[in-house]
C-alpha cells in the first residue's frame, strides 16, 4: 500500500514511527506551502534529510556546522565543484582536516536539524518513495526513538503555542507599564534579535523571516516575553478591523459555538 497524504491527517511524528516500526527503506517527500523536504531512511533509520532549496552538500554541511571557515568552503566549491561528497570526505580525511567522527557527527546533526523544522509542519501533503535514496550524498544510521519522543513533546508544545498566540500576522508592541524595562532583563541572543525588531508596523511572520526563525521558534520567544510583560500583541498599524462576518476562522455554526466556549472557558480561569 502507497503510504501518501496530508499532514492533517498524519503528523511527522506519527510518519517517522510507522518507518521506525516497518523498517522502510526509501524516501519520505514532504511539500509544505512554501517548501520541499525529503528524508530517506535505510532500514528504518534516519539516512539523510534536506529542506528547501539549500545545498545538501557535505561541503555545505561541514560549513554550515562550523567544520569549514569560509575561505575553505570557497575554495571546495571553487576546485572541487564536481567531486562527490564521499570523494571530498575521503580527501578532508586523508589530508587531516577533518576525522571521520567530525564529519559524521556533523551530517548527523545536520539531519537531525532538517527533521525537528519539520515536526513544526502541519499542513502539506506527503508520500513516501520506496527505496529510494540519495547516491551522491554520504548517509548515516540513526535511530529513530528518541526523534519521535522528541516530536511528541514538541507537538504538545507547539499545539500550546498555537493556542496562545493563534495568528503571526499581529504585530507586537512594548507594554506600557511600571517595571516594563529591557534593560533589566537578561534575554537570549535570540530574544535579543527579536526584540530588536518590535514596532506595530512589523507582524510576527515578518520579524520570524528577517531572524530566519521558524514558526515554533518565534512563537516560543514570544509567548517568554509577554509572560514576563515585556511585550503585547497589537493589531499591525494601517490593517482595517476585521468584519463581524470575517472575525470567525471557519464558518461552519458547530465550529464557531465551539470556539465561543473555549473562549469563555479561557475567560473563566482567570
Amino acid at each position: 500500500m502507497a503510504l501518501n497524504g496530508n499532514l492533517r491527517d498524519f503528523t511527522v511524528t506519527q510518519l517517522l514511527n510507522l518507518v521506525n516500526l516497518a523498517s522502510k527503506t526509501g524516501t519520505l517527500v514532504v511539500e509544505g506551502p512554501n517548501e520541499k523536504a525529503e528524508v530517506s531512511f535505510r532500514g528504518g533509520k534516519l539516512a539523510y534529510a534536506m529542506i528547501g532549496r539549500e545545498n545538501g552538500s557535505l561541503a555545505s554541511i561541514l560549513h554550515k556546522g562550523k567544520k569549514l571557515s569560509a575561505s575553505q568552503y570557497r575554495s571546495i566549491q571553487k576546485r572541487a565543484g564536481h567531486v562527490t561528497d564521499k570523494e571530498l570526505g575521503l580527501f578532508l580525511i586523508n589530508a587531516g582536516y577533518l576525522s571521520q567522527e567530525d564529519i559524521l557527527v556533523a551530517l548527523q546533526s545536520n539531519f537531525m536539524g532538517v527533521v525537528r523544522q519539520l515536526f513544526t509542519w502541519v499542513e502539506g501533503f506527503f508520500r513516501f518513495e520506496n527505496d529510494k535514496l540519495p547516491e551522491d550524498r554520504i548517509n548515516v544510521r540513526l535511530d529513530l526513538e528518541n526523534l519521535i519522543i522528541e516530536g511528541s513533546r514538541q507537538l504538545r508544545e507547539w499545539e500550546q503555542l498555537q493556542d496562545e498566540i493563534p495568528s503571526l500576522d499581529m504585530a507586537l508592541k512594548f507594554a506600557d507599564r511600571p517595571g516594563a524595562d529591557l534593560k533589566n532583563v537578561n534575554l537570549s541572543v535570540e530574544e535579543w534579535r527579536v526584540v530588536s525588531y518590535i514596532t506595530p508596523k512589523n507582524k510576527m511572520s515578518q520579524i520570524a523571516k528577517t531572524t530566519k526563525m521558524d514558526d515554533l521558534e518565534i512563537r516560543r520567544i514570544v509567548y517568554g516575553l509577554i509572560q514576563a510583560g515585556l511585550v503585547e500583541i497589537t493589531r499591525p498599524e494601517g490593517s482595517k478591523p476585521k468584519l463581524a462576518e470575517d472575525m470567525f476562522p471557519t464558518q461552519d455554526k458547530q465550529e464557531q459555538k465551539n470556539l465561543v466556549n473555549r473562549l469563555i472557558n479561557r475567560i473563566s480561569g482567570f
